[in-house]
């Protein structure tokens, strides 16, 4: 049996543009022992899968020797745990948890040197280069102007200062795998137009890419400061109860089962449960939702959400590294190192296109003065633009570039996908398929009707809660829910036990009361055919009934039901306006599941084991239809296996987030539908950035060729092409569905 692969995750400073990933992803995959490498350029990190021992020490410095900072995290298995494990682990900004390669220990001058964390990035060692070489070029143009005879030599030198560490780059790229690389092409290109004497365009050129890059860089920190942004909403201190007393920690050494005190206007430093007070929480932060939901003892709280009125009291229930924030973090970061299948065709394009490029120039350059006598410095001018005008990073980066973003933006509203793979095949779902309990349904009954006869509805509600009073079940707590909700008396019961099968009974106020079913409470008193005729009508809408006998007569009915979610019938609505079909699959009894479909305006599939909803997905595809299954992720996962996509609804349980291919976190349905849109919306976004990549550059091929454009429109274009496509692509975080 093959051993599992081991991966060591890394995180990468400096790296903010596809090129850049290319290269350390060539770079790494050639040292020995190395099976598979996935980089994410927003996630600022990089994975490397081996079957045997890693040699770290080579990895450090053979991406260190590339230019770029690097920081070696804790090894790990593949699998849920480590996952998680891995995260607990690995080093976070500014937090070395293990070996640290710099660029200054590499010797290295990498211009894409980014800015420290909370440094601005106009004191990053890249936006100082920058500066230099233009201050430089300005420097030559006054020196020129005032000493004509040194113009040439100065503008030589102001050249040097930023094309020495791009040329070292193209340099140390070539060696490790990658020799086409946009430094290699800006090298060329600026050595070609210093050699035919235009070594003022080629500086000018110079400084133009570097601004370029720098402005490429400021767009990659705001694609990884949206992602970095959902860690920050935790609360680096929490307050929590130590020795009888309040006592302030740092919210990471929380451990599952502390007590927490969360004040009004503070933020929730932990996923817990509330064991004392109740308040509003606002959970827009996380989940989007602009009305705060109010809460109270033994219900869920989210870390990162707001308290906004009363003091509460919080049990712990995850630890930080594995709370709904951290795990959204995580999930995300590892989606970014999954390539959708666009991006993957982009990457294997850019590997014959940029050849192609240097093979087109050099024809341009060559071919008009052998063959038609043309002027050797015109053409070899227009080879060398063509060169610039080739570059291939807005391209490469058009794909990326909207799958991070539309990945980060999705994850912001409860929407995690499992990569840029899921997040493109969300646009080709044509049916999607629901689990009713807990997907369309909130996964517990609520008291639905209250029929009284001789007395009035609060007192049958007071009857039956006296008898549930400490029950768990299901039932129990829907009737002792209502009553409180309708703050309806509870008196005591004494004697009160549950009769096997039947129902449990007792005496309330010295009166012998019985809670059951029909069947059991015919056995206890007589029942008109009117009241048989009401319990018929009720089990014929899906609910259950319980019968109340007081004294030996019937006293009312309650009916429970497990009712569908508040936005369950918008969700299906939105899906049929989109051309999707949707049908239910459910084990409950047909009865109920046609009562809750026929509600929502769904197909209903009932009485349904497991392995029949595994069978019912296999013959919607067999029909021609790419499906998606919602369910839980436990009873429904042969049908989310079976699924083109598997979507696990609410909570972010581990189940839940492991085993389908996303998950929607907040537990609305009408989340499916947004998902749906948000892929079509990064699906559009694509093309247009492929447009704008590849149009550009085609119109300025053809201006080139006619003598219309030269070195400097060139750089804009690759430049402004690579800058137009990361704005572009973060219009997504804005994205609202």
């Amino acid at each position: 049996m093959t051993a599992p692969l081991k991966q060591t995750r890394f995180k990468i400073g400096g790296m903010d543009c596809a090129s850049c990933a290319a290269k350390i992803d060539t770079a790494v995959r050639r040292l020995d022992g190395v099976a598979d490498v996935s980089v994410s350029v927003t996630g600022a990190s990089m994975t490397v899968s081996h079957g045997g021992p890693l040699n770290d020490d080579k990895v450090l410095r053979q991406v260190a020797r590339l230019g770029y900072g690097i920081v070696k995290a804790e090894a790990r298995a593949e699998g849920p745990a480590a996952k998680a494990q891995d995260h607990a682990d690995h080093d976070h900004e500014g937090h070395d948890h293990g070996q640290q390669i710099t660029e200054e220990a590499a010797g290295s001058s990498h211009l894409h040197s980014h800015a420290e964390p909370g440094q601005a990035w106009w004191r990053s060692r890249r936006a100082v280069l920058t500066l230099a070489c233009a201050a430089a070029l300005l420097a030559a143009y006054g020196i020129g102007h005032l000493f004509p005879s040194a113009e040439r030599w100065v503008f030589l030198a102001a050249l040097l200062v930023g094309l020495v560490p791009i040329a070292r780059r193209a340099l140390m790229a070539a060696l490790a795998g990658t020799p086409f690389s946009i430094e290699m092409l800006m090298t060329i290109a600026a050595v070609g137009a210093v050699m035919i004497g235009a070594t003022e365009e080629a500086a000018a050129v110079v400084v133009l890419f570097l601004i370029g890059e720098l402005l490429e860089g400021v767009a990659a920190g705001r694609a990884r400061a949206s992602i970095q942004g959902l860690a920050d909403l935790v609360p680096k201190t929490a307050l929590a109860e130590r020795g009888g007393g309040i006592v302030e920690v740092p919210a990471e050494q929380l451990a599952v089962g502390d007590v927490i005190v969360v004040r009004p206007g503070d933020r929730i430093p932990a996923d817990g449960e509330i064991v004392e007070g109740s308040s509003d929480i606002d959970e827009a932060p996380v989940t989007g939702e602009s009305t705060p939901k109010r809460k109270g003892v033994a219900e869920p709280v989210f870390a990162g959400t707001i308290n906004s009125d009363g003091v509460l009291k919080v049990r712990v229930t995850a630890a930080a590294s594995d709370n709904t924030i951290a795990r959204v973090v995580r999930l995300v970061e590892e989606a970014q190192e999954a390539k959708a299948p666009t991006e993957r065709f982009i990457d294997r394009f850019s590997r014959y296109y940029t050849p192609g490029v240097l093979a087109v120039g050099a024809l341009v350059a060559v071919l008009p003065p052998l063959v038609a006598g043309g002027d050797w410095n015109e053409w070899i001018y227009k080879g060398l633009a063509i060169l610039l005008i080739g570059c291939p990073c807005a391209l490469v980066i058009s794909t990326p570039a909207a799958i991070a973003a539309g990945l980060a933006t999705g994850a912001r509203r409860g929407l995690l996908m499992k990569g840029g793979a899921v997040l493109e095949g969300f646009r080709r779902i044509t049916a999607v398929a629901f689990d009713k309990t807990g997907t369309l349904t909130a996964g517990k009954p609520v008291v639905t009707d209250i029929v009284a006869y001789g007395r009035d509805e609060r007192s049958v509600l007071a009857l039956a809660a006296a008898l549930e009073q400490g029950s768990s079940h299901p039932l129990a707590l829907a009737i002792l829910d209502r009553a409180k909700a309708d703050k309806a008396p509870v008196p005591p019961a004494l004697s009160a036990k549950a009769i096997s099968g039947k129902g449990v009974e007792g005496s309330v106020g010295g009166v012998a009361v019985f809670l059951g079913s029909g069947p059991a409470a015919g056995e206890r008193a007589d029942m008109t055919q009117a009241q048989r005729l009401a319990v018929d009508s009720l089990n014929g809408q899906g609910k259950t009934v319980s019968v109340l006998v007081a004294a030996g007569v019937v006293a009312g009915l309650i009916a429970m039901r497990d009712e569908p979610r508040p936005d369950a019938a918008a969700g299906i609505a939105a899906l049929k306006g989109e051309g999707i079909r949707t049908v239910m699959l459910t084990g409950d009894n047909r009865r109920t599941a046609e009562a809750i479909a026929a509600s929502l305006g769904i197909e209903a599939r009932a009485e349904l084991l497991p392995q029949d909803k595994q069978r019912m997905i296999g013959e919607l595809q067999r029909e021609g239809l790419t499906v998606a299954k919602v369910g839980d992720g436990i009873n429904d996962a042969p049908a989310l296996a079976a699924a083109d996509i598997g979507i696990a609804m609410g909570g972010g349980t581990d189940v839940a987030l492991e085993t389908a291919d996303a998950a929607i976190l907040h537990g609305r349905v009408t989340d499916v539908v947004r998902m749906l849109r948000l892929s079509r919306a990064v699906m559009a976004n694509i093309g247009q950035n492929i447009t704008v990549a590849l149009g550009l550059k085609a119109v300025f091929l053809v201006t080139t060729i006619l003598g219309i454009t030269g070195l400097w429109p060139a750089i804009l274009a690759d430049t402004g092409a690579t800058v137009l496509v990361t704005a572009n692509a973060m219009r997504l975080l804005r994205w609202r569905g």
